[in-house]
């Protein structure tokens, strides 16, 4: 998140006084609570804009709030405008809140980013608790990422796997560099694309198609920078008519732009239902149709903003997190020959070079499992956790925590705790093979959560993990890879909702099997 806090500068006298007026603090008597033990809090709190002027900076909010966590331990409580927020990273408090009082914290925060660049909230993983959370998420977890769904959609995973390989095989020749990240989206977005919507968009697609795909593409990037920004209307919500540093504006301009293209492939989709037209194979927009009447009104949504917004979530977390992920696998590997090494000795050994690797022989590769699991920890598709909110008063591990406070778990941070992870920032994928064998990303182990846990946990993990597992797979398989000058790669994040590399991961491909295979 790019929290700033420039603007004392513009906030007048009368602004302040309404701020304060509307401010509703509670009071420090615990209403039916015996005496608690004080939340720590950051010294340095300002009126009314209470800890925001600790939050700016460059650096991704999950370090930012990792810094302020080495200064005043893993669980303490910020002062955001007129709001409360509590920030965790030890794996106790995460299971306390995540766990223990997992429903109580089940709801999301109502934010900017929800309201204008999402449908008011109506993508699942930012609708409020509830019936309609409840029904879509079910939905989307049935028709797509359940097990029999997953099998039912491997031969698209496959083809695209393929289609990538090909295109790394044909860019490779003579030394040339391959801006190998450019080719993940593409393969990731394919993926998504052709099980939600029953499309392809690829580079060698042209006319009308191509400007479609990069449209919306372009979007999406948009969107995930936009869902990390900070927001002053977020700390103070009568002051959203100042959109400060144009954030909200940005937000309704990309929403106009993603769902003009989300309303093509409703349309198309309409017209298909209404011709009576079928290819063979449903996507997910034609069970999404199925299932609901066109006129049933969805908790205040109709039909359609129903079906836009759970396929706009689905294509935003699905194809993003999937491929920032492999591109810092890669990253990691180049930047650790010996590793790269091993995992081609195990895939050698395990495979073979006359055939390629396959799903069925991912759970025999034991150190590339260690590799994935590795990367996750130090580089998690959401580093800070969706904000929630405590739906009632509760009392966690000892502290008094009001209705209305605002939560995030700060994961970056907790799968960086010295106290669980020895040398907690080294890339040591061993670590999975033997001192932390036992544990995996279903959120269960609560010092290491790449995909958070509870009732908000990500639905699409196993998915998600089954392309990467067979894409890293087969490109550790096909190529010898190093970069040009011998020289290590960046490993600077950047901005945004997640862990994205700053700069394009190019690379120098050299195949390593007999040519008939590509």
């Amino acid at each position: 998140m790019e929290f700033c806090y420039h603007i004392l500068p513009i906030l007048g006298l009368f602004i302040l006084t309404v701020i304060f007026i509307a401010l509703n603090k509670k009071s420090n008597t615990k209403r039916g609570y015996t005496k608690c033990i004080e939340i720590p809090e950051p010294s340095g709190v300002l009126p009314f804009i209470g800890h925001l002027h600790l939050l700016g900076g460059q650096e991704p909010m999950a370090k930012i709030l990792g810094a302020i966590a080495d200064k005043y331990g893993s669980f303490f409580s910020l002062k955001m405008g007129i709001h409360r927020m509590l920030v965790v990273s030890s794996w106790e408090m995460v299971k306390e809140f995540l766990a223990t009082h997992d429903k109580t914290f089940a709801t999301r925060a109502s934010i900017a980013v929800g309201k204008h660049l999402f449908y008011n909230n109506a993508i699942f993983a930012l609708a409020p608790y509830g019936q309609y959370w409840r029904d879509v998420r079910k939905m989307a977890t049935l028709e797509i990422l359940s097990s029999h769904s997953l099998e039912k959609h491997k031969h698209v995973r496959f083809s695209e796997v393929e289609f990538l390989i090909k295109n790394l095989h044909l860019l490779c020749t003579n030394n040339k560099v391959v801006t190998i990240s450019e080719l993940f989206d593409q393969m990731a977005f394919n993926i998504i694309f052709r099980i939600i919507v029953g499309k392809r968009f690829s580079a060698t697609t042209y006319g009308e198609e191509k400007s479609e795909a990069c449209r919306f593409r372009s979007a999406i990037k948009e969107a995930l920078y936009l869902s990390g920004v900070f927001v002053l209307s977020d700390a103070f919500p009568h002051l959203e008519w100042m959109d400060h540093r144009g954030h909200v504006s940005s937000m309704k301009r990309t929403a106009k732009e993603l769902d003009s293209v989300l309303e093509i492939w409703l349309a198309e989709h309409l017209q298909k239902r209404l011709e009576q037209k079928s290819d063979g194979e449903s996507d997910f927009m034609d069970v999404m149709l199925s299932s609901f009447p066109e006129d049933v009104e969805i908790s205040g949504y109709t039909r359609d903003v129903v079906v836009k917004a759970t396929t706009l979530i689905l294509v935003l977390t699905g194809a993003g997190s999937t491929s920032t992920t492999l591109t810092w696998a890669i990253s990691l590997l180049v930047n650790h020959p010996s590793v790269l090494k091993a995992a081609q000795e195990e895939l050698d050994m395990h495979v073979g070079k006359d055939k390629w690797v396959e799903e069925t022989d991912i759970k025999n590769l034991k150190y590339l499992n260690a590799i994935v699991k590795e990367t996750l920890r130090l580089y998690p598709p959401g580093p800070l956790t969706g904000i929630r909110e405590a739906m009632e008063d509760c009392t966690v591990g000892g502290y008094y925590v009001p209705k209305g406070t605002r939560l995030v778990i700060n994961i970056w941070k907790l799968q960086r705790d010295p106290r669980v992870w020895l040398n907690p920032s080294e890339f040591q994928p061993e670590r999975f093979m033997t001192t932390h064998a036992g544990i995996n990303v279903g959120g269960q182990n609560f010092e290491y959560i790449p995909f958070s846990s509870g009732r908000r946990s990500c639905p699409a993990n196993t998915f998600g993990l089954q392309v990467v597992h067979l894409a890293l797979a087969r490109v550790l398989q096909g190529f010898d890879i190093t970069t040009m000058t011998s020289v290590k790669v960046d490993v600077l994040e950047g901005p945004g909702i997640g862990l994205p590399k700053v700069n394009p991961l190019d690379v120098v491909l050299k195949p390593r099997l007999p040519m008939e295979s590509y």
